[in-house]
C-alpha cells in the first residue's frame, strides 16, 4: 500500500510540474526571438471562451510530442482576442482559434490553419512548415 501511495504522488506530481509549450511573453518579443535563434513561429489567435480554442489547448497543446517539437523547433505565441493582445494587421477575420506560421521575421509562409486539430495531424503540419522554413531559409542562406 505504501508503494501505490508513494507512486501515485509521483505520478502526480509529474503532471503538476509537467513542462508545457514555452510561450513567448507577446509578439513582438517572439519574433525577437525567432529571428535571433532562426526558428520558424507558431503564433495562434485564440480566445477563452471558443469551444474549438478550448478544444485545441486543451487536447494538442498538452501532448508531449507537440510540446516537444514546438519548444525545440519554433517559437510559440498565442494571442487572446478577448484580453487585447497585440495581432498584426491582417492576421486576424474574426475565427478562431486560427494558427499562423510565419518565417522568423514575421512574415506567413502559409495561409493560417482555421480550427482545432487533433496531436497527430498537428504533428504532420509542424513537420511540413519546418521542411519548408529548411527550404526557403537554405536557398537565402539564412540559416545552415
Amino acid at each position: 500500500m505504501h508503494k501505490i501511495f508513494i507512486y501515485g504522488l509521483l505520478v502526480l506530481a509529474t503532471s503538476l510540474f509537467a513542462d508545457g509549450i514555452h510561450w513567448a511573453k507577446d509578439y513582438e518579443s517572439g519574433i525577437k526571438q525567432a529571428t535571433k535563434e532562426k526558428k520558424p513561429v507558431m503564433f495562434v489567435i485564440s480566445r477563452h471562451t471558443c469551444k474549438y480554442c478550448v478544444i485545441l489547448e486543451k487536447n494538442t497543446f498538452s501532448d508531449k510530442r507537440v510540446i516537444d517539437k514546438l519548444n525545440k523547433e519554433y517559437v510559440s505565441i498565442i494571442s487572446y482576442t478577448d484580453e487585447n493582445d497585440y495581432i498584426p494587421r491582417g492576421m486576424y477575420n474574426g475565427s478562431t482559434p486560427m494558427t499562423w506560421f510565419l518565417n522568423y521575421d514575421g512574415g506567413p509562409m502559409f495561409n493560417p490553419v482555421v480550427g482545432a486539430r487533433d496531436p497527430e495531424a498537428y504533428m504532420g503540419d509542424l513537420q511540413v512548415v519546418k521542411d519548408r522554413f529548411n527550404e526557403i531559409n537554405k536557398k537565402s542562406g539564412k540559416v545552415k
